[in-house]
């Protein structure tokens, strides 16, 4: 039998903060988008630190699980041994887990977290995507007793180490901390490997692909292809009205991310269409963690989300290495040999696009909310200021700012964000360009590789 590779996640030591602060007071809930490794990282985390566990994946289980939730809540004692006599496994008080797989997809489950965490037994990880969509939750009351955690795609710490770069991972953390360059050498290598992650991406199929197949970038888009239209299959299966809106709006983010200002414009989705049509649309897409959004805010100021303004959304895709396999078809990746030309950066004016997208994707993972910014400039009739993140340190007392502009290519002009700076000078706590070059230090802006962006 094959060995299973298992890579190296960040999110196992929230798991292992939860457990040991929790003691069993709350259930963890993981949720993320499909096919990012949640049900595996739980059962090895199970695995490792209890001394039995019980996996429940409701995607698969039979009639006679389900029932013991309508039928047994009541007396937990029959309830228990029931469950560990169907599994075949003996659950040891407050040394076993019990995971409930694909959660979404039996509500009755989530709803008895209530009951099964007041009894104090054992601990119960939930996982699942679409999680906060009405249709899965329409006829339950939300257990107060789950601590959420969102979970991603593999960052580009877990890619490096999967390929064997823990020492450059260090390296590239010890320059960021210190303002300095990496050594020449280095820096290239940290940028090969910064392009086969946006390549190749961060899903685990995807990296699993690549790597046993002597990284091979063919196979690695295969795994994502089978990932797409899964994605697909789950938009198809949405009863609610606005499934079309969903599937144009999923089908259309290459061509709105190949834009100049990159967000979407709803009447190009559709005719006469507007913001506050797509609602429902932006949630879904959202709340199942395909998309990662961007709002606008027009005034920065302490809390970004209160001057938030969702008629103006980018909506990036929640892994890059599916952008490219998104945005261009088997053939195309091939015959016009887009991978070499990524590694020559010769792509052009599509690959400005790939790079602000991994650049989203690099800090939503860092546990940050996408915000932008623009000015319009009467006299010139166009935006004369285009922020394409803002950060902030998220201070109520001293709050301050850090805008962050993306360019793909190695000539660029300032002058954006110098405006920026200049107009919002008492809120800037820092800046930065994000470039294919080696970190230096211009006019207080301090400018990086994309590499180091999981330093932010």
């Amino acid at each position: 039998m094959e060995e299973k590779i298992i890579f190296k996640r960040n999110f196992y030591e929230k798991l292992l903060s939860w457990k040991n602060e929790s003691n069993g007071s709350t259930a963890a809930l993981v949720e993320g988008a499909r096919r990012i490794g949640k049900s595996t990282l739980c059962e090895e985390f199970a695995k490792n630190e209890y001394k039995s566990y019980i996996l429940i994946d409701f995607a698969l289980v039979t009639k006679k699980v389900k029932d013991l939730f309508f039928n047994h809540l009541n007396e937990l004692d029959t309830f228990f041994m029931l469950l560990q006599t169907i599994f075949s496994v003996t659950l040891y008080e407050r040394e076993s887990v019990i995971i409930f797989d694909e959660v979404q997809k039996f509500p009755r489950a989530r709803e008895a977290i209530k009951y099964l965490v007041a009894d104090g037994r054992y601990d119960y990880i939930e996982t699942g995507s679409l999680i906060s969509i009405k249709e899965n939750v329409k006829d339950i009351v939300i257990p107060s007793e789950e601590r959420h955690f969102k979970m991603f795609p593999l960052n580009f710490e877990e890619f490096c180490i999967a390929l064997g770069k823990q020492n450059l991972v260090d390296y590239i953390k010890l320059c960021f901390s210190k303002k300095e360059p990496l050594e020449r050498s280095l820096h290239n290598e940290a940028m090969l490997v910064f392009k086969q992650y946006m390549l190749v991406g961060g899903m685990p199929q995807s990296v699993l692909a690549f790597l046993k197949n002597g990284k091979s970038f063919e196979k690695a888009d295969s795994a994502k292809r089978d990932i797409l239209n899964l994605y697909r299959d789950d938009i198809m299966k949405i009863k609610a009205r606005y499934r079309s809106k969903v599937l144009a709006l999923f089908d259309q983010i290459p061509g709105l991310l190949s834009r100049h200002e990159k967000r979407v414009v709803f009447n190009e989705i559709a005719t006469n269409s507007y913001a506050e049509q797509y609602e429902e649309t932006f949630f879904w897409l959202s709340n199942s963690m395909i998309s990662n959004e961007c709002f606008l805010c027009n005034d920065p100021n302490v809390g970004l989300s209160v001057n938030e303004d969702r008629g103006y959304i980018k909506c990036y895709l929640c892994d890059t290495g599916l952008l490219f396999s998104h945005a261009f078809d088997e053939n195309e990746l091939m015959e016009e040999e887009i991978y070499k030309q990524i590694f020559d950066d010769k792509l052009g004016l599509n690959e400005g696009m790939f790079y602000e997208n991994i650049i989203a994707q690099m800090l939503s993972a860092n546990g940050h909310k996408l915000f932008f910014y623009t000015s319009y400039n009467e006299e010139k009739h166009r935006n004369d200021i285009e922020i394409d993140f803002l950060l902030s340190n998220n201070s109520k007392l001293k709050f301050k700012l850090f805008p962050l502009e993306v360019k793909s290519g190695k000539n660029y002009t300032t002058a954006s964000l110098e405006r920026f700076i200049e107009k919002f000078k008492n809120r800037i706590g820092g800046a930065y360009i994000i470039h294919p070059r080696n970190l230096i230090e211009k006019n207080g802006i301090v400018c990086i590789p994309p590499y180091m962006v999981m330093c932010l």
